[in-house]
Order: structure tokens, then sequence, then C-alpha cells
């Protein structure tokens, strides 16, 4: 069995996001890390694999070159190769061209099963594997905290606000794994060392015959005009604990009349 995780390289989330004013996109320059979310997809694929004692584990991405340093962390975990569409005219896509370009090289992989996390930290959007789905016209199951396969069949647990569905559905297919799902494993000494030698592929668009208008931002639907600061929330009130603290905070609560 083939399976293909969609992954995103996104910034550290410990530090503080900024959009730079220019371009008026999210600033990736400092620390980066693999999306935490596409880590458990990545932790099922391997799973599944094991469980199987057969297949092959594809992490698949769009990002700048540099990407691939943190797509080697899913090879440190245990996937077999990665596969990184790096090209300057993708810069600047929203989910249209981004959903374009993944399902191009999915298809062109032909996996048996489609995997990826819920939402990335970067925007918490959780759509693009519906618009992956579409694309590659292949069954989707969304908040998945379970899943088997067996005899063609993928069987998902399906978490919704009113308890779990148990859904069945053939494959091939597409799955979004909740991050409730599993543990992670932590990349070994010795995953560490080989990720370097795996097979890590680079692809541009013209490799997957997707015009240059057809990704970045003259393919999207969508585009940024401006941003502004959040609205001032007025005057603040610093409250410095030198053992006085919970007396001054009563009092100004009384004074705001808010006791």
């Amino acid at each position: 069995m083939k399976i293909a995780v969609c992954v995103k390289e996104v910034p550290d989330t410990t530090a503080p996001r900024r959009v730079d004013p220019e371009t008026l996109r999210l600033d990736r320059s400092g620390e980066a890390t693999l999306n935490p979310g596409d880590t458990s997809a990545v932790e099922e694929a391997l799973r599944l694999k094991e469980a199987s004692a057969n297949g092959e584990v594809v992490v698949v991405s769009m990002a700048p070159e540099s990407a691939l340093n943190s797509l080697r962390k899913a090879l440190a975990m245990g996937a077999d190769r990665a596969l990184l569409v790096a090209d300057e005219a993708a810069a600047g896509s929203d989910i249209l061209p981004t959903s374009r370009v993944l399902a191009a090289v999915i298809s062109r992989e032909a996996p048996d099963l489609v995997l990826l996390g819920q939402q990335a930290s970067d925007s918490d959007g959780a759509l693009l594997w519906g618009a992956l789905a579409e694309r590659l016209e292949m069954p989707l199951v969304s908040q998945a905290t379970s899943l088997t396969v067996e005899d063609g069949t993928a069987t998902v647990r399906r978490q919704t606000e009113f308890g779990y569905d148990v859904i069945e559905t053939p494959l091939p297919c597409v799955i979004a794994v909740s991050d409730a799902i599993n543990e992670p494993r932590y990349p070994s000494l010795k995953g560490i060392m080989g990720a370097r030698k795996k097979p890590q592929e680079t692809l541009g668009l013209d490799a997957l015959g997707i015009a240059p208008s057809a990704a970045g931002a003259a393919g999207s639907g969508t585009q940024v005009l401006s941003l502004d600061a959040p609205p001032s929330r007025g005057e603040t009130t610093v409250i410095e604990d030198d053992g006085t603290a919970a007396e001054k905070l009563v009092e100004f609560l009384s004074e705001g009349k808010y006791l």
C-alpha cells in the first residue's frame, strides 16, 4: 500500500508571527518546522505501513526548496521519501493553486491513501483536504480519531460536535486526521542520521504541466488588499504586585462598577 502524506512547513509555533508589509503575506523568514498536525498524519501512515508489513510512505509538500530541512523530520520518523514542489511562481498561492499543485503530484504518484493533518498552525484554515479531494475525485473523511485499512476499505472513527461517526470508504481516499488520533513518535538518532540519504525529489511547476499563471498569486482566487493593526482598546491600567495587588484589583473593579 502506498500512502501519500501532505505536509507543510510552518513558522516556529513558539515565535511571534508578523506579516510582511510589502507582500501582505506571513513573514516566513525565521525558524521553521513541520506543521505539528501533519506529524500525526505521518505517524498514522507509518503505523498503517507497519501493520501491513509492506508499503511506502511518501511525504508531499509545496514550499521553497529550504523546506526540505523540515520534510526531513518526516523522513527521520520513518517516511520512505519526500517530494517537494519548489517554484518561485508558486509563491503566494491560496488554497486553489495549492490544491491544484498537490493534486497533480498525488495523481502522478497514484497512492492508495492520502493523509493530511486537520489544519496548519500558521493559517488554521482546515479547508485544503476538501479542495484536494475534490480535485482528485476521491472520497473524503475529516476529523479522523482512528483509522484502519483492510481489504481495500478504510474505516474511520470521525469526531463531531455531537459525538462520533464510524465511516467506511473504499480506497483510494483522502483522510484528514485529528491530532487526537495518535502520539507522534520522536525521530531516533539512527532515523535522523539516515534521513538525508533517503530519496528527496524537488520538482518545478513545468514538471507537473502547470502554467505559472495557474499558481501563486496569479492563480489564486483571493487577494489581500490591505492590513490594519487591531483597534486600540483604550487606556490600560498596570497593577504591580507589591503584596497589595489583590486589594488594588478589587478597588479598580469597584471603581469601574464591575463588582
